[in-house]
């Protein structure tokens, strides 16, 4: 038996969450495990026509139950009964939630847990995607969920999705009316009796800087739809976070909402037995009376409401800066080149003035290029010091449309809060959590969790004291890039990137001497690379930002802020950093969305012209998408697609493109990456003649296989698979065509002949072999042997996965497994004893001996000494 179930109380989006879970479970019975909203049973009595058919609690014999299918809800407690038989176990659970993954107790088999704006959201997606239709009355029980639950599609946690579903219920039918009547109606009596003692009780109290108001109220009887109430009194008296606590008769209910990221009231009701997102949250208490929980919420809040953001925890720095002699035309050249909208400019260590694109666009149109800006800056602003709290920083920039202050210590410029900075903050803070609204928080303890549990003990260690050496030099130190984000997803990767805001070859220094290493270190860059005693390597490098001159040319670096640096890496994925100091260990920043594209599984681009700046970041994307399992974004793709019409790679050095093309050859799936290059017009790039045919298709798909059937033999013979590939992809071009290719992939000149030379011979001799077995039928061993013998690996692998002759592939395979480690067992010297002077003929008598080894003619020491004998005397 199946049942379909939700938490007590029901509301409008546990109604049509269980309506659309029935139609992807056409078994199960709609069960309720509790009562409902008043609401719902409101809008049930007046229907005039059928209504969904639901099965009562007391019909149900659980022991018959095999699957639960449960939706708005994680936690056992919240389901009455059916959270008993969940816990005991036996059950197959399938959760469908659209509040963050929490810590509840219920682990579910199946089922979809992601954050947007209603859970029937998601069950209406799959609805969508499975092409199943729904009647109008059904459209309209999951259009009253969506409504419910996202405020009419107004809460900040609304998604694009939900807009979506409720586009495509709207189309089959669903009625407005009905919704705007029951989700829209006036308050009742109980609710103007309520609202008024909650306004009257109203009181707001600071937490670490925080202000948090807090209204209480008792009623006899239940009254339904307070979450309206919470809503109406924030937006009355524009409150940024509010809590609710009203006695019910057994029962308290607590309702939250908060604006700001340092109230996460879903984790803080969590506390409270309840859940649900940063910016909604509900709770219903049994057992405690409302002052018990008034103080139980006291306590939450002051040990899980963060402290009160100062400028020094947003602000950039290091800044970039212009003089006032500085034109404006050089002006436009430098806010281009960092890609900022406002600079400050400075005289000395002064702070004159701030010019701002926008003026500097507006100069240049009235042909004002060559006039100083500081005829034109800004020389009215505000100014901040580190410790200035952010809120008087961000009612300054809001009221005055301001785009930048600049953040002084003892007079001194040392970093600039702009309008992204701030917008970031708002959003929720770039250094706790993703900065997308619907994105799952990250927690300290969480990240410490994984390098537990993905690393090894060594390499915590090492983060760990990376972080004690950082403390010291009062250095602040990151694990960036690429470690981080493999740390997030559990892959393995040994890999360590740290990064430093200061001098990082010095901490690369200090770090080496106190722990045994040793330092490469490259001064114009600011990178370092420790080597550990255990041969282990850690790089190094200074924040830096890097801009292009031109499209395809290589960057010039710079010392920057970790903002910057992370900001001119390729995609979002890799701009995530994990703060290493001891005081903030395991800290994840993410200034770009890392986390979410992490959950998504999207290669996004952090902003239009990276493809233009660098073109081998097209490459790169392929690289990450298969490598991953991701999907390029459809953005991102189409700057892709832009970059190539644009002929942009047209100008990559031929050396860039070899080496990102052989990354590409290097992964587990090469043949992906070529199909994926293929996809988007890149081949012609390598070749213009050069195309995924299905032959060659066929040809890479049998080179994977040979290439993964050769390291399954484990032999001692060093190879790489890269140029087995490689000669596949050209196979159809001819030696001309293939020379071309390599010289212009700037293949070294040594190794394009051995390229071309590896690739005639392997043709020419593997012809011969093919001839041969055809006159006939089969070879021995000895000719096998001689034909292949001094052939590369990679040139033997690629005749393997080009032939269609099945004797022939058996004749390399043989080769590779049995004939090519055999040897003769007597040597240069047993025929110096029997007195043949050196000369060609030892060559042609221990190759005549080692062809009646492979052929199983002789088989010891003294077969091989009598053969000698034998062809001496002939001789």
């Amino acid at each position: 038996m199946e049942i379909i179930t939700t938490h007590v109380n029901a509301d409008f989006d546990c109604i049509g969450s269980m309506v659309a879970a029935k139609k992807l479970y056409p078994e199960a019975l709609l069960v309720f495990s509790g009562a409902q909203e008043k609401g719902v049973r409101d809008f049930f009595q007046k229907q005039p026509g059928p209504l969904p058919e639901f099965t009562r609690l007391k019909e149900i014999d659980f022991s018959r139950i095999t699957r639960l299918i449960i939706v708005d809800c994680q936690h056992s407690s919240r389901i009455a009964r059916f959270g008993e038989l969940a816990k005991a176990g036996g059950l197959e659970i399938h959760i469908y939630d659209h509040h963050p993954r929490s810590t509840g107790d219920l682990s579910p088999a199946g089922g979809v847990v992601r954050p947007c704006g209603s859970t029937t959201t998601i069950l209406v997606g799959f609805l969508m995607q499975r092409g199943i239709e729904v009647t109008p009355f059904e459209a309209t029980l999951m259009m009253l969920g969506i409504h419910e639950d996202t405020g009419n599609l107004t809460y900040p946690s609304t998604t694009a999705e939900d807009y979506a579903a409720a586009a495509w219920l709207l189309e089959r039918g669903a009625n407005l009316n009905e919704v705007a009547d029951s989700i829209g109606k006036e308050l009742t009596a109980e609710q103007v009796s309520l609202l008024n003692d909650l306004l009257n009780s109203l009181k707001t109290t600071s937490y670490k800087g925080v202000d948090i108001s807090i209204a209480q109220a008792s009623v006899d009887r239940y009254v339904g739809e307070i979450a309206g109430l919470a809503h109406m009194i924030r937006d009355m008296e524009n409150l940024q976070a509010l809590f609710l606590v009203v006695g019910m008769g057994d029962r308290v209910y607590v309702i939250a909402r908060s604006r700001i990221p340092e109230v996460r009231v879903g984790e803080i009701l969590q506390e409270l037995g309840g859940g649900g997102h940063a910016s909604a949250a509900s709770a219903t208490v049994r057992g405690l009376t409302l002052i018990q929980v008034l103080e139980r919420l006291e306590t939450v809040l002051r040990q899980r409401v963060d402290p009160r953001r100062l400028a020094r925890d947003i602000m950039s720095s290091p800044v970039k800066t212009l003089p006032p002699t500085c034109t404006i035309e050089q002006a436009r050249e430098q806010l281009v080149r960092y890609n900022v909208s406002a600079m400050p400019v400075v005289s000395g260590k002064k702070v004159r003035g701030i010019i701002s694109r926008k003026i500097v666009e507006k100069a240049l149109y009235h042909n004002l290029g060559q006039v100083p800006v500081a005829d034109y800056m800004h020389s009215e602003f505000l100014t901040a010091t580190p410790d200035t709290p952010i809120s008087e920083i961000q009612a300054y920039m809001v009221g005055g449309d301001v785009r930048l202050v600049p953040i002084l210590s003892d007079a001194l410029l040392v970093g600039v809060i702009t309008r992204t900075d701030l917008l970031r903050y708002s959003l929720g803070g770039e250094a706790l959590y993703d900065l997308a609204r619907d994105a799952q928080q990250v927690k300290n303890r969480e990240i410490e969790s994984l390098m537990n549990r993905n690393l090894d003990p060594p390499a915590v260690r090492i983060l760990h004291e990376l972080g004690r050496v950082g403390d010291r030099l009062e250095l602040p130190v990151y694990a960036v890039g690429g470690f981080v984000r493999d740390l997030l997803l559990g892959h393995e990767n040994a890999d360590m990137d740290v990064t430093v805001e200061g001098d990082g070859i010095l901490f690369a220094e200090t770090f080496a001497a106190e722990h045994g290493g040793r330092v490469k270190s490259h001064q114009k860059f600011g990178t370092a690379v420790i080597v550990l005693p255990d041969g282990g390597k850690i790089d190094v490098a200074s924040t830096r930002l890097e801009y292009y001159e031109s499209p395809g040319a290589l960057p010039t670096v710079e010392h920057s802020s970790l903002k910057m640096d992370l900001y001119r890496r390729d995609f979002t994925v890799n701009t995530l950093a994990i703060r290493l100091n001891l005081a903030s260990f395991g800290t994840l920043i993410d200034y770009f969305g890392a986390y979410r594209d992490l959950q998504a599984k999207a290669i996004r681009v952090l902003h239009n012209l990276s493809f233009v700046e660098d073109p081998t970041r097209v490459f790169r994307a392929i690289r990450f998408e298969q490598r991953l399992n991701f999907k390029i974004a459809r953005h991102t793709e189409d700057l892709i697609k832009n970059a190539v019409k644009m002929e942009f790679l047209e100008k990559l050095g031929g050396r860039r493109l070899l080496t990102e093309l052989i990354q590409i050859l290097k992964e587990k799936e090469p043949l992906k990456g070529i199909g994926r290059m293929a996809s988007l017009g890149l081949l012609r790039f390598i070749h213009p003649d050069l195309e995924l045919s299905l032959t060659m298709q066929e040809m890479l798909e049998d080179a994977r296989y040979v290439v993964s059937w050769y390291d399954m033999l484990y032999l001692e013979a060093s190879y790489e698979s890269w140029p087995v590939f490689f000669l596949v992809l050209c196979d159809s071009l001819n030696d001309e065509q293939f020379l071309a290719t390599c010289t212009r992939l700037a293949v070294s000149e040594h190794f394009k002949e051995k390229l071309a030379v590896m690739r005639r011979q392997g043709n020419e001799l593997v012809a011969s072999l093919e001839r041969k077995l055809i006159q006939q039928g089969k070879l021995d061993n000895s000719e096998i042997y001689f034909f292949l013998r001094g052939l590369p690996v990679e040139v033997l692998l690629y005749q393997m996965a080009k032939s269609r002759n099945a004797e022939l592939r058996r004749c390399i395979s043989l080769y590779f497994t049995k004939l090519q480690g055999v040897r003769t067992l007597v040597r240069g010297d047993d025929l110096k004893k029997l007195g043949l002077a050196k000369g060609p003929r030892y060559r042609e008598i221990l190759d005549a001996v080692l062809s009646s080894r492979l052929n199983g003619s002789v088989s010891s020491r003294e077969d091989e000494l009598q053969l000698v004998q034998s062809l001496l005397e002939d001789l």
